[in-house]
């Protein structure tokens, strides 16, 4: 029988009393504590070999289809806005909204820079910009923008001797676009400017990708680039275990009504085997229709209860 696992946000996200019937049933569900985080969380459902987290190499996969055996790098749009300590990256990637014709503009200055460090940069998907990296010099530690959104950039820079070259190529990117007066017509259309490139995801290909579902439902890009890797068909008939993707949820009703009742249902049904729910802060719940037995355990109020 098949059974469904729902990626789902940090239970903070979804913040509020639970309806009656679905605190029942999550206090009734085994629950068990993992790693926090999104990588953490994608890593418990796909298994890569050699054990590592290209996000470049995946991505680049997905939009170009020409990762190969290359050693490939995001360097994604930013925008930084300076403080009175220093800088901070307030967006990144999709939410500047990009274009291609942005990308017509702005690109041609910036290759020229990458080129004379021996690197190629280009843009096959807007929101998606990627070198690719010549030789296996050593990288340093390159920070995911997730980590770095609304934070002093000065901690998140890379660091080391390794990491001298990467400083000085962010600074003179910088420079280029601060000049650059498709910027100046970007902020005249009150739209983020493009004042950085932000680098990380560093990486090859893994040999192999693994996963246990039959189903992968996501927009997400690295998603969708592993499901693609682990040859997971876009459409699946018949009865299989099943991965969706429900990280976007910010609402406990939506939740509860959308997505968490109606599986119970199928639970109750015999329709489904088991459902997961997997939350980005590392809880897990795993809910089969047996546990209907346990009717001594009091209902949570909330889901971090």
């Amino acid at each position: 029988m098949a059974s469904a696992t729902l990626l789902l946000p940090a239970r903070v996200q979804l913040a509020g009393p639970l309806k009656a019937e679905a605190g029942r049933a999550l206090a009734r569900a085994d629950l068990a504590k993992g790693e926090a985080g999104e990588r953490a969380q994608l890593r418990r459902h796909f298994q890569l070999i050699p054990d590592h987290w290209p996000v470049a190499a995946l991505t680049r996969q997905l939009d170009a289809g020409d990762a190969g055996d290359g050693r490939w790098l995001r360097a994604d749009p930013a925008f930084l806005a300076p403080d009175m300590t220093g800088a901070r990256l307030l967006a990144h990637g999709p939410a500047l909204g990009l274009t291609q014709v942005d990308v017509e503009a702005l690109l041609p200055a910036l290759k020229p820079l990458f080129g004379d460090a021996g690197f190629l940069l280009d843009a096959p998907e807007p929101s998606r910009w990627y070198l690719r990296l010549a030789g296996d010099a050593p990288l340093p530690e390159f920070a995911a923008p997730e980590d770095v959104v609304g934070d002093d950039l000065f901690g998140h820079l890379p660091q080391g001797d390794a990491g001298r070259r990467w400083r000085a190529l962010f600074n003179e990117v910088q420079v280029t676009l601060h000049q650059h007066p498709w910027n100046a017509k970007r902020a005249s259309e009150g739209k983020p400017v493009v004042n950085a490139l932000w680098f990380w995801g560093a990486g090859r290909l893994p040999t192999s990708v693994n996963t246990a579902y039959r189903q992968v439902r996501s927009r997400d890009e690295i998603v969708r680039a592993l499901s693609s890797l682990a040859g997971v068909p876009e459409q699946a008939s018949g009865e299989v275990d099943a991965l969706v993707d429900l990280r976007h949820l910010r609402s406990l009703a939506m939740f509860c009504d959308d997505a968490l009742v109606p599986l119970l249902a199928e639970l109750r049904r015999g329709e489904l085997a088991r459902v997961v729910l997997d939350f980005q802060d590392g809880a897990s719940f795993t809910l089969e229709a047996k546990q209907r037995w346990r009717f001594w355990r009091r209902a949570l109020a909330t889901l971090d209860a």
